[in-house]
């Protein structure tokens, strides 16, 4: 049986890969996450995260956050062009619940695909 998971090539990994996100990237951001994203020769998006301590003390309130964060993406990433993203929460995010962070993290979506060219059908 397939899980639902996010793959290992949906997914940053490297620690280069996230500082050439911090150097040299693309913006976005609303009241509870802030986005990075830059293009990448995969033909595919790709997910990073970063979820400090500053954000919550509690691993419990930090892991929801990452597994919201992931589920929303699963739902978007084929519709996304090929690029590297990386999110990053605000200390508000923590103690907003689930269902307002998945709304805002769509309208963070809808306007990073607002901004980007359609990806092409191969």
């Amino acid at each position: 049986m397939p899980t639902a998971g996010l793959p290992r090539e949906a997914r940053l990994r490297r620690p280069g890969e996230f500082a050439a996100l911090r150097t040299s990237s693309g913006r976005a951001g609303g009241r509870c996450f802030h986005l990075r994203f830059r293009d990448n020769e995969l033909g595919h998006a790709r997910l990073g995260l970063a979820i400090s301590k500053r954000v919550s003390k509690r691993a419990v309130e930090r892991n929801r956050i990452k597994r919201l964060l992931r589920e929303s993406f699963r739902r978007i990433r084929y519709q996304l062009p090929a690029i590297d993203l990386m999110v990053m929460a605000r200390e508000q995010a923590a103690g907003v619940p689930g269902q307002q962070l998945l709304i805002e993290l769509d309208g963070l979506w809808k306007k990073l695909l607002a901004n980007r060219p359609e990806p092409s059908s191969h």
